[in-house]
């Protein structure tokens, strides 16, 4: 992998990146469009906003790289889609990567590609179809320059803890990061840790590997923030945030106070009032 694409990704002077995760209507749950139902408003809010980059499918990528914009955020492209978010589950589950992904990233003038290692409680078919998926998606990365991001996702049983909930031992979360280097991640999208003293133990498995820490479900500002300032001290590069931007009441405030904690080191305080002055 070239890393000349991440030029792109990650700021300048901070070395850190936003990234704002808006693929869910990849994955067909109904309860996942709430905030992005209108998709080309949702792009141009965020093109605004002006995060460091938007995490879209092939199908939405377009909506952000037709901005006649130089200054745009970048695009870092999903590449599969798994039917592992329902409660219930269906009899029958899948995870397939798009065939030709990598090319499709070159045309978009992607920065990186994204991909799912999920471990599902009973299901190492799962798992596994992720790594066949990895790994092709390794090769085509390699020989075309594009850097390969890989999502590793411990996640609960849908029937206990509904869908799409992770679990956050950070034994589970070590593990599966571990893995995810193993099989050639250029980035790491990684959970966070229910004991957010211990995330430390999480950058160290991914060795020379920049570790962009998921936002999960919704919480309130202050927790956000608090959050993002725990993982940052502790040596993510960065944050992948979805519904906690899209489904806030200003995306752009939400937006322009996370870009201050990422890039500035703004203060919880701070980050919050820019929130309230957007917001008014």
């Amino acid at each position: 992998m070239t890393p000349y694409r991440l030029n792109r990704l990650f700021h300048p002077t901070s070395g850190r990146a936003l990234d704002v995760a808006v693929d869910h209507g990849f994955f067909g749950e109904p309860s996942f469009l709430a905030g992005i139902a209108d998709m080309p408003a949702t792009v141009r809010t965020l093109a605004e906003a002006g995060p460091d980059a938007v995490q879209l499918t092939m199908g939405q990528a377009p909506l952000l790289q037709r901005i006649p914009q130089r200054t745009k955020p970048a695009l870092v492209m999903r590449t599969d889609v798994a039917n592992v978010y329902g409660n219930p589950l269906d009899e029958h589950l899948f995870s397939h990567h798009v065939p030709n992904a990598i090319e499709v990233a070159v045309r978009l003038d992607a920065v990186a590609v994204c991909v799912n290692l999920m471990q599902l409680p009973g299901r190492p078919d799962i798992r596994e179809a992720n790594i066949r998926s990895i790994m092709a998606l390794r090769e085509d990365a390699t020989r075309l320059g594009m850097p390969l991001m890989i999502e590793p996702l411990v996640m609960q049983d849908n029937a206990t803890a509904g869908g799409y909930m992770v679990d956050g031992d950070i034994d589970r979360i070590t593990a599966l990061v571990r893995q995810a280097v193993e099989l050639g991640a250029d980035l790491i999208k990684a959970d966070p840790s229910d004991d957010l003293a211990e995330y430390g133990r999480v950058i160290e498995v991914a060795g020379e590997v920049p570790v962009l820490v998921r936002g999960g479900g919704r919480v309130d500002d202050r927790t956000l923030l608090e959050r993002t300032h725990a993982v940052l001290r502790a040596g993510a590069r960065g944050i992948v945030y979805g519904r906690n931007i899209i489904q806030h009441r200003s995306p752009a405030g939400v937006t322009a106070a996370l870009m201050a904690t990422v890039h500035e080191g703004a203060g919880v305080d701070e980050a919050l009032a820019i929130i309230e002055e957007h917001a008014r």
